[in-house]
C-alpha cells in the first residue's frame, strides 16, 4: 500500500492534519464571537437610529412643497388640501432653480390650486376694479389672503409682501409654478410674448425670466420625455418579463451544457485570437512588402522625425516591421505558454465542466440570488428611508429675507409671529421672516452628520455581509458535494439550507469581520471622492497626482481584499475556523499553487465573460428584432413606440443583470470546487485508505492512481 502523504510543511502553516477528514466539518463551534458581539451592537444601533429619525424626520417634507409659513402644500386635512402647487411673488428675485427649490428663493411663496395662465399687473386690477370684478377675483387667488378689493397702493403691496406686483403664464413643475416658456422662430418667449411688464413700471424681457429660471426649459423637456418613456414601459412589459424568462432560460441552460462544450469554447477563443494575430503578422508583412518597393523606401524614422499626424508614420517599413516583430513575439509566447502550462488548462476545463455537473446535482443553488437580491433590497430600502428621514428632521427655520439684501439682520433667524412688531421689521421695512430649511439646536439636530455618515457605514457592511453569507454559503453546498466519495448519491440531503444553517449559527463573527474590512476601505475610497470634489477647483498638479494615486491604491485594495475574503469564506465553509486563519489558509494554499490559480482564473473568466455575452446579446438581438418590427410576420411585438430603444436597452440591462445572477453561482462554485482540489491534492494519495475525491477525468489528468471503485 503507498505510503500516507502529509501537506507539505510550509514555514508558519500551523493548520493540523486530519488524516480522516471527510468535507466540511459537522462539529464546529462559534467563531470570531467579540465581531459577532460587535456587529449585533451596530445593528441594534441602526435599529435605533432608525427610530429616531423616524419620530424626528418628517419625509412630507421631500414630497410636498413648503410656503413661507412652513405649511406643506397638498397636505390633506389642512387648509392646503385643495392647493398643490407652490406659486412665487417674485420670481426674478431667483437667481436658479436649485435656490427655488430648496425653498431658499427671497421673495413670498404661497400654496396655490393652479398657476396662473396669463399677464396681469396689480395697476392693471386696481383702475377697471369697479367695471371688471371677474379679473380681480381671478388675480386675488395668488394673494397670502383674501382681499376684496385692490384698495393699497403698489408700494404697500410689495411692502407688505400680501400680492404680487404681477403674474405670467405658468406651467407646474417640481409642484411649483415656473415661466411657460417657449421658442418660436428661435426667439424666447413666455407665453407668446417677448417682453412684458413686471408690474413696477419696468418691461422685462424673456431672457430675464429664464435667467431666474434657467435649465427649467430643457427640464421640462425632460418631463415630457419621462411621460413617453413611461407610456413606452406601459406598452412593452409584457414583452420585458417574457425576454428576463427566456434569458433566466438560457442563463440555465448554458451552465448545465458547460460539463459538454467548456472546452471547445475555450479552444475556439485561443484559435480565434492565434488567427487573428497571425492575420496581423501577415497584413504587417504584405505592408512592409508594398513600402520597400515604393520610391520612398529609403526613408526612416529620423528623416521624419517628430510628426503630429501619426499616419506618416504607417508610411514607414520600419513601422510595419516592428509591428510584425511585436505580434511575432506575442504569438510564439501564446503558443509556448499554451504548450507549457497545457495540463493546468486541462485541469482547469475540467474543473468547469466539474462545477456544470455540481450545480445540475444541487440546482436549488440557482435559486440562493434570490434571496441574496432580496436582502439587498431590504439594506439598500431602509438606507434609503433613514437618510430621507434623517435629511427632513427638524422643525421649520424662518430667516430674514430682504429682495436686495441691504439689511444687516439679512439671513438671519426669526420668529414669523412677532416679526412685524420687531426691532427688524422697523429696521428694514422691505425684509420678510420667510421659511427656509428644517433643523434644530438640540443635541440630535447637531449630529445629523454625523447620523448620516453611521448610516451609510453600516448600510456598507450589512450589503458586504450578505454578499458575504452568500458566498460562505455557495461554498458550503459545493463543498458538501465535492467530498461526496460516491456521486451524488453521498451527497448530503438538503446541503443548500444546510450550509446556510452552519453559516449563520457558527460563522456570523467571521462573515462580519470580513465584512467590515470592506466597509473601512469602501467608506474610505468614498470620503477620497468626496474630498475630490470638495477641492477640485484648489489642488496644485502634484496635489492632484497624489490624491489620483491614493484612489488607485485604495481601489486596488479592494480587489485584493475581496479575493482573499471570498476564499477565506471557502475555507470557513470547510474547515469552520476563524476568519483570521481561515485567510491565512487559503492565501497559502493558492500560493503554493500559483500557477494553477492564474490559469484557473483567466479561463474561468472567459468563460463567464462568454456566457453573459451569449446571453445578453440573443435577448437583445431578438429585442432588437421584435421592438423594430423586423419580425412582424413571425410575431407582432408592442406598435406605437415611442422610442424602441427604451424598452430595448431595458431587456438588455435586465438580462445581464439575470445572467450575472446565474453566473456568480457558478463563479463561486469553479472557486469552491478548486480550492477543494489543492486541498484533495495536498491531503490524499490515491490509496484504499486516502482515496482521491476528484472525478476520473481529473485523475487521469493528473496521472494519479487510486482504488475507488468504478461507481465514482
Amino acid at each position: 500500500m503507498a505510503q500516507r502523504r502529509k501537506p507539505p510543511s510550509i514555514k508558519g502553516d500551523t493548520r493540523t492534519f486530519d488524516p480522516d477528514f471527510k468535507g466540511p466539518i459537522a462539529k464546529r463551534g462559534c467563531t470570531d464571537v467579540l465581531c459577532c458581539m460587535v456587529f449585533i451592537l451596530f445593528i441594534i444601533g441602526y435599529i435605533f437610529l432608525g427610530l429616531i429619525a423616524w419620530v424626528h424626520g418628517d419625509p412630507r417634507r421631500v414630497a410636498y412643497p413648503t410656503d413661507s409659513k412652513g405649511h406643506f402644500c397638498g397636505q390633506k386635512g389642512t387648509p392646503n388640501e385643495n392647493k398643490s402647487i407652490l406659486f412665487y411673488f417674485n420670481l426674478l428675485s431667483c437667481t436658479s432653480p436649485s435656490v427655488m427649490i430648496n425653498l431658499q428663493c427671497p421673495t413670498t411663496q404661497i400654496c396655490v390650486s393652479k398657476c396662473p395662465e396669463k399677464f396681469l399687473t396689480y395697476l392693471e386690477m386696481q383702475f377697471p376694479f369697479e367695471r371688471d370684478k371677474h379679473s380681480w377675483d381671478y388675480y386675488s387667488q395668488f394673494c397670502k389672503s383674501p382681499i376684496f378689493r385692490p384698495a393699497q397702493t403698489l408700494s404697500q403691496i410689495v411692502m407688505d409682501g400680501d400680492c404680487p406686483a404681477a403674474i405670467f403664464p405658468s406651467k407646474p413643475f417640481l409642484r411649483r409654478c415656473f415661466p411657460d416658456f417657449s421658442t418660436e422662430n428661435g426667439i424666447l418667449t413666455v407665453g407668446n410674448k417677448t417682453t412684458f411688464e413686471d408690474g413696477k413700471g419696468h418691461t422685462r424681457n424673456a431672457v430675464e425670466l429664464k435667467a431666474a429660471a434657467k435649465n427649467i426649459n430643457k427640464a421640462l423637456n425632460a418631463k415630457a420625455i419621462g411621460m413617453k418613456v413611461f407610456e413606452d414601459y406601459a406598452m412593452s412589459w409584457y414583452w420585458i418579463l417574457i425576454g428576463l424568462t427566456i434569458a433566466m432560460l438560457l442563463s440555465w441552460l448554458f451552465l448545465l451544457l458547460l460539463r459538454f462544450i467548456a472546452g471547445f469554447l475555450f479552444w475556439i477563443f485561443v484559435l480565434g485570437v492565434l488567427g487573428i494575430i497571425g492575420y496581423g503578422i501577415w497584413h504587417c508583412y504584405q505592408q512592409y512588402k508594398n513600402i520597400q518597393e515604393s520610391p520612398n523606401s529609403h526613408l526612416t524614422i529620423y528623416d521624419l522625425g517628430i510628426q503630429t499626424d501619426i499616419s506618416m508614420y504607417l508610411r514607414l517599413k520600419q513601422t510595419w516591421f516592428a509591428f510584425m516583430v511585436i505580434l511575432s513575439i506575442l504569438e510564439v509566447l501564446i503558443i509556448l505558454l499554451l504548450i507549457f502550462l497545457r495540463d493546468r488548462i486541462r485541469i482547469s476545463i475540467a474543473l468547469l465542466k466539474e462545477g456544470s455537473k455540481a450545480i445540475g446535482y444541487v440546482p436549488t443553488t440557482l435559486i440562493y440570488p434570490v434571496l441574496t437580491f432580496f436582502l439587498l433590497s431590504i439594506c439598500i430600502c431602509y438606507w434609503a428611508v433613514i437618510a430621507v428621514y434623517l435629511a427632513t428632521s427638524g422643525t421649520p427655520i424662518y430667516k430674514v429675507i430682504t429682495p436686495n439684501g441691504q439689511c444687516k439682520y439679512d439671513n438671519r433667524t426669526c420668529d414669523p409671529e412677532i416679526f412685524n412688531t420687531s426691532e427688524i421689521s422697523r429696521a428694514c421695512p422691505r425684509a420678510q421672516c420667510n421659511f427656509a430649511f428644517y433643523g434644530g439646536n438640540g443635541l440630535y439636530y447637531r449630529y445629523i452628520s454625523t447620523f448620516q455618515i453611521f448610516n451609510l457605514f453600516v448600510f456598507l457592511w450589512l450589503i458586504n455581509f450578505v454578499i458575504a453569507l452568500g458566498q460562505c454559503t455557495l461554498a458550503g453546498t459545493f463543498a458538501s458535494y465535492y467530498w461526496a466519495f460516491r456521486k451524488p448519491n453521498d451527497i448530503p440531503p438538503y446541503p443548500l439550507f444546510t450550509a446556510f444553517g452552519r453559516a449563520i449559527r457558527y460563522h456570523t463573527g467571521s462573515l462580519a469581520f470580513g465584512s467590515l474590512l470592506l466597509a473601512l476601505i469602501q467608506i474610505f475610497r468614498i470620503f477620497l471622492q468626496y474630498l475630490d470634489k470638495c477641492i477640485k477647483d484648489n489642488q496644485n498638479n502634484i496635489a492632484k497626482f497624489l490624491h489620483q494615486c491614493l484612489k488607485c491604491c485604495f481601489w486596488c485594495l479592494e480587489k485584493v481584499v475581496k479575493f482573499l475574503n471570498r476564499n477565506a469564506y471557502v475555507m470557513i465553509a470547510i474547515y469552520g475556523k476563524n476568519f483570521c486563519r481561515s485567510a491565512r489558509d487559503a492565501f497559502e494554499l493558492l500560493i503554493r499553487n500559483i500557477l494553477k490559480v492564474a490559469v484557473m482564473d483567466k479561463v474561468t473568466d472567459f468563460v463567464l465573460v462568454l456566457g453573459k455575452i451569449l446571453v445578453t446579446g440573443s435577448i437583445g438581438v431578438l429585442g432588437f428584432l421584435l421592438f423594430t418590427q423586423r419580425v412582424s410576420i413571425i410575431i407582432e411585438g408592442p406598435t406605437s413606440l415611442n422610442y424602441y430603444w427604451v424598452p430595448l436597452l431595458t431587456i438588455i440591462a435586465g438580462s445581464y443583470l439575470v445572467a450575472h445572477g446565474f453566473f456568480s453561482v457558478y463563479a463561486m462554485c469553479i472557486d469552491t470546487i478548486f480550492i477543494c482540489f489543492l486541498e484533495d491534492l495536498e491531503r490524499n494519495d490515491g490509496s484504499a485508505g486516502k482515496p482521491y475525491y476528484m472525478n476520473r477525468s481529473l485523475m487521469k489528468i493528473m496521472k494519479v492512481k487510486s482504488t475507488q471503485t468504478s461507481t465514482q
